[in-house]
């Protein structure tokens, strides 16, 4: 079962994802193809430095709207509107500070600092796609994921904090790619279900970085497991 807050978090995001298929389908109707995806997603941080590591995975959601056009014999190109809600538990090994609005607090070492984020994305890519065969066709995609924090809360169970807006120690801008692969089986003329699996990281830094704790770069990673529809 899915806790309260990511329950509320995907209801959400399933709003959002349809009411911007029905904007799109009514745009674009006879110039591409779209698609519906509900994503639960594992995630978790990749850090370059020691003092600083990431403790266990989380859970996630992702909703996306996609428009595909197709270009050249297998390939297509897809974009389209994305929302994902993501976390991440780091740990550093030595004391340090967290900026808050209205205060900075102290880590202890060893402590853990769980992030809980939400993104807007628009991802661009290049998918390519078998024939049709006994109605299957498989695809691979690869592409970037330009993207726009939303929310940006942190817990941290050592000074109390639940679910406090930490602004200051997270990016609101970044960037990512993503590569998936998967299925679709057709079911009426245009429309199939998708299921798939996909892999996606930021490129850039996650959190800022003061003079008074160590430079890192945390990069937020997920693993989604696709469920759609494409009409």
């Amino acid at each position: 079962m899915l806790p309260l807050n990511l329950t509320a978090v995907a209801k959400k995001a399933i709003m959002i994802a349809i009411f911007s298929a029905f904007i799109l389908q009514a745009s674009f109707a006879q110039d591409y193809r779209y698609g519906l995806y509900l994503s639960p997603m594992i995630t978790w941080f990749g850090t370059d430095v020691d003092n600083i590591s990431n403790k266990g995975v989380r859970s996630g959601f992702s909703a996306n709207i996609t428009a595909e056009r197709h270009l050249t014999d297998n390939w297509y190109f897809s974009s389209g509107l994305g929302f994902s809600a993501v976390s991440g538990r780091l740990v550093n090994s030595s004391a340090s500070f967290f900026r808050f609005s209205d205060h900075t607090s102290t880590i202890p070492e060893g402590e853990p600092i769980v992030y809980r984020l939400q993104y807007l994305s628009i991802p661009v890519g290049m998918k390519i796609k078998t024939m049709e065969t006994g109605y299957l066709v498989y695809f691979a995609e690869f592409g970037l994921d330009p993207k726009v924090a939303i929310s940006r809360r942190v817990d941290i169970p050592s000074i109390s904090v639940e679910g406090k807006r930490a602004a200051g120690e997270i990016k609101s801008l970044n960037a990512g790619y993503h590569i998936y692969g998967g299925a679709e089986y057709s079911i009426d003329g245009n429309a199939s279900l998708v299921l798939g699996i996909g892999f996606e990281s930021n490129i850039f830094d996650t959190t800022r970085d003061y003079e008074t704790n160590e430079t890192d770069r945390s990069t937020q990673r997920m693993v989604k497991f696709i469920f759609g529809i494409n009409f």
